[in-house]
């Protein structure tokens, strides 16, 4: 309680606020534009709209939403393929509650639910266990997606699944690595970045050495931080004293949490049950090795493989949603937000998700 109390504290918070303005106008002055950060995740970007951060920084620091809020980055196809899923005879779906009003070509997995699709909001990937030990008679399918912070509790489900020998558990993978989308978005050059805010929960699993890549190949530097006021400041307060500095190196500012190497024990049962594949991205498209999936031992267990789903193409919307998951538009700059997209009323992702870059801008940024 007591620590966070001091990362909430509103003083700590306001003289770390002054003093990222101040580096910041130093960085200014000498590049004559403001520095571009990219926070990579989705929660981070919610942290510093709802603080306030980020519109008292926004005169003196370019702070970009990133590609890290897994319902957001869900293909359009994947989103149509989960609705078909779950019109089909005798089937119990099973979500998280996020997925349920994406918008879908034609409908979403709110509105098939309210045709009569068995559709379950649960939040533990375990709940979906116990649901088809409770219906045998069931085929009982969860929506997988997530990064490496949720992907442990997808296989976990998988392993008590196996150890309860249930041949009515499956699991259709949609699941995204943080590693190949900063390459791919590197490799674009779409978006100037001088650095990143790496996210706090996934680097939990991975470890500060999974970002090595960015200083090795790309000489970008990064700060893995916290999710509270003191400590995205303090994240980014370190991350402009190494631009000032020249320096590229990738600090871990989460040190009670983020350990070098990660878990070793999430990342064996990752590497035991699952193998790496091409994953399709919103607004980004298929990037190699972004994905992970069922190994071939536990096909029984893959959704994919045990249902025939095949989808139309995906219905053309004016929604920017691919384009702000890449950086290179605001929320604002989309026609459609607050006009046609609403929270009420989204047409897109990132006006559903908790985590989203337009429900974040719509809630805590927007001037009446």
């Amino acid at each position: 309680m007591l620590e966070t109390k001091i990362f909430s504290h509103p003083e700590l918070t306001r003289r770390l606020a002054d003093a990222v303005a101040n580096s910041a106008e130093t960085f200014i002055k000498r590049e004559g534009r403001m520095p571009s950060v990219m926070e990579v995740c989705g929660s981070h970007t919610m942290a510093f709209a709802k603080s306030g951060i980020k519109t008292r920084l926004r005169d003196y620091v370019r702070l970009i939403a990133g590609p890290g809020c897994p319902v957001c980055v869900t293909d359009q196809k994947a989103i149509d393929a989960m609705i078909c899923l779950s019109k089909k005879n005798n089937v119990i779906l099973c979500t998280f509650g996020d997925m349920m009003r994406v918008p879908g070509s034609d409908s979403s997995l709110l509105q098939a639910k309210t045709n009569g699709s068995d559709i379950r909001i649960i939040y533990s990937p375990s709940d979906s266990i116990q649901i088809a030990k409770d219906h045998p008679d069931k085929e009982v399918i969860f929506l997988g997606i997530g990064f490496e912070t949720t992907i442990p509790a997808l296989v976990a489900a998988v392993r008590e699944a196996e150890k309860k020998d249930l041949t009515n558990f499956s699991i259709w993978m949609t699941t995204k690595l943080v590693a190949p989308v900063l390459r791919a978005l590197l490799q674009s050059g779409e978006v100037k970045l001088d650095g990143f805010l790496l996210p706090g929960h996934v680097s939990i699993v991975t470890g500060k050495q999974s970002y090595r890549f960015l200083n090795d190949k790309y000489q970008i530097p990064g700060v893995i931080t916290g999710f509270e006021p003191v400590q995205l400041l303090s994240g980014l307060l370190k991350l402009l004293n190494q631009l000032h500095e020249g320096r590229t190196g990738i600090i871990n500012d989460y040190t009670y949490v983020v350990k070098e190497a990660g878990n070793f024990t999430a990342q064996h049962y990752m590497d035991t049950y699952l193998t790496r594949a091409d994953e399709e991205w919103r607004g980004i498209g298929e990037i190699r090795g972004s994905g992970l999936v069922l190994k071939e031992k536990y096909a029984r267990f893959d959704a994919k493989k045990k249902f025939n789903v095949l989808p139309a193409e995906p219905r053309k919307t004016k929604c920017r949603c691919g384009d702000i998951i890449r950086g290179v538009i605001t929320p604002e700059e989309c026609i459609l937000f607050n006009k046609a997209c609403t929270p009420s009323k989204p047409v897109g992702p990132c006006m559903v998700s908790s985590e989203g870059t337009c429900a974040a801008h719509y809630h805590f940024m927007r001037e009446e």
